[in-house]
């Protein structure tokens, strides 16, 4: 039986809705572990440095994303409450599509100041122009990234943890199949860690916007917004 979010919550039924998003974050997780993984074993030693060294500030700007996702989902969640659907799908939409606009607008800032912030951060010579490298392709993803953080919460807000779960899954494999084809395979090194990591950040962002986009089983919907 699905559980809403209208139902008395006992610890048991908590802990199943919750699970779904416990997973996530965990698949979630898992970019800089399988991207460091194969760029350590088929790329080189600076490489996988410069993968850690970047990865931090990149996940700065996708944890956007979860202040989007819970702050936005409390709000929904309460004009749900209220019987207000036709409001909360308005609110729903108006986060999403702002999320969208500050994730481009950050991944542009991303792009010019990201070689004076690794430089400050200490990073010279190989390991300067690897975590550029790395961190130039991520960065085009990072509107994607923080509709995944973001969808992983409102997943949750529509009474579908599961499908969110389901996403992030694709997501996390798709990392690890296209990890192994480009670096591995390829041979294309650590562009091809980046892009395999942007790629899955991109099913992880971008099919959850179709899902919401169509009409769903879900309790939201994206359409028409005002600004509030």
């Amino acid at each position: 039986m699905a559980i809403q979010l209208s139902d008395h919550f006992t610890y048991r039924k908590l802990l199943r809705f919750t699970f779904p998003s416990v997973i996530m974050l965990i698949f979630t997780s898992v970019y800089v572990v399988v991207d460091g993984f194969f760029v350590s074993n088929f790329v080189g030693k600076t490489p996988f440095t410069a993968v850690n060294f970047i990865m931090p500030f990149l996940m700065i700007l996708g944890s956007l994303g979860f202040m989007f996702g819970t702050g936005g989902g409390a709000l929904i969640a309460v004009t749900m409450g209220q019987g207000k659907m036709e409001r909360a799908n308005r609110l729903f939409s108006l986060i999403v599509y702002t999320s969208i606009v500050c994730g481009a607008v950050v991944a542009v800032l991303g792009l010019v100041l990201l070689r004076p912030i690794a430089a400050a951060l200490g990073a010279q010579g190989q390991l300067l122009e690897d975590s550029i490298v790395y961190g130039r392709i991520l960065l085009l993803a990072v509107p994607a990234y923080i509709l995944q953080y973001e969808f992983q919460c409102l997943f949750a807000t529509a009474e579908k943890p599961a499908v969110g779960l389901y996403v992030t899954v694709a997501a996390g494999a798709a990392n690890m199949i296209l990890d192994a084809l480009f670096v591995a395979v390829f041979h294309w090194g650590l562009e091809g860690a980046a892009l395999a990591t942007a790629v899955s950040q991109c099913v992880g962002g971008v099919i959850p916007l179709f899902y919401f986009a169509f009409p769903n089983k879900s309790s939201l919907r994206l359409g028409k917004t005002e600004f509030d």
